[in-house]
């Protein structure tokens, strides 16, 4: 049996299914930073500023907020709003809407739920580009930003929003920023508080029932999330089963590899073979 065969088979028989997606299944669906993607839409960006990719220009030391906010908007529009999933997630949902599933993702892009799944039975641990926050931050709420976001790109010019258009915090009057985990001011509002809940209360539901752990696309910036609570439940569970699809980076521990199942392979043609 191969290994797609074995993970077809676990999908039809697990009681549970916990999904841990990141990075490279939002680049598996076509979220690309670079190449052909950037060239498309920041071509005029690295022509004025000399970054290669969309993740450069996020850490870009822009002068003034106008330009920092023009190139932010087209950015959360490119990687939020656009609709560019090349199926890989319309698929991975095909395969688990019948199923017990929960989903835990440090992808911020919302991918999720514009593909289907429901959001009570998704914990985005990182954020969302749909979402502002404080910079201070004065208090634990966020905002959607679809219409400024719009309105940012509509009335920017010469790479810049006009100054009324930059986001202020409505209860102290400080910039707003992307809520994004990048440092200790992160807002863990409600509805992450709410998320986590529903994440425990998911794994406490089915404790030693046979769980299959499906991880995609995970790397090592932030193995703590995912990757390592996830071989570590495997191994107290005899029933549960790890399987890891990645493209280069597919491996369990010594302790799990029995319980392991591994695909080192393009994860949108893994998702076609198992449907």
């Amino acid at each position: 049996m191969t290994e797609i065969e074995r993970l077809k088979a676990e999908i039809k028989s697990a009681d549970a299914i916990v999904i841990g997606a990141g990075a490279g299944l939002s680049t598996a669906a076509g979220f690309t930073y670079s190449g052909e993607r950037f060239e498309k839409y920041f071509s005029d960006y690295e022509a004025k500023y000399g970054f290669h990719d969309m993740y450069s220009g996020g850490f870009f030391p822009f002068e003034t907020p106008e330009e920092m906010w023009a190139y932010w908007s087209r950015f959360i529009w490119c990687n939020r709003y656009m609709d560019i999933d090349n199926g890989t997630y319309k698929t991975l949902f095909e395969l688990m809407k019948d199923k017990d599933y929960f989903v835990i993702t440090t992808n911020v892009d919302h991918q999720f739920q514009r593909a289907g799944f429901h959001k009570s039975r998704l914990f985005y641990t990182q954020g969302d580009y749909g979402l502002f926050q404080c910079s201070e931050p004065c208090h634990d709420k966020t905002y959607d930003n679809e219409e400024i976001v719009k309105d940012m790109i509509e009335f920017q010019a010469d790479m810049k929003i006009p100054a009324e258009l930059i986001p202020k915090c409505p209860k102290c009057g400080k910039p707003m920023t992307m809520h994004l985990r990048s440092d200790d001011k992160f807002v863990e509002d409600e509805g992450w508080h709410r998320a986590a809940e529903h994440y425990d209360n998911f794994l406490q539901a089915h404790s030693g029932q046979h769980i299959l752990f499906l991880e995609l696309g995970v790397g090592y910036n932030t193995p703590v999330i995912i990757k390592y609570p996830f071989w570590k439940m495997t191994a107290q569970n005899p029933k549960a089963v790890y399987a890891c699809l990645n493209y280069g980076e597919a491996y369990a521990p010594d302790e799990i590899v029995e319980q392991s199942i591994c695909i080192d392979g393009d994860i949108r043609d893994v998702l076609n073979k198992l449907v």
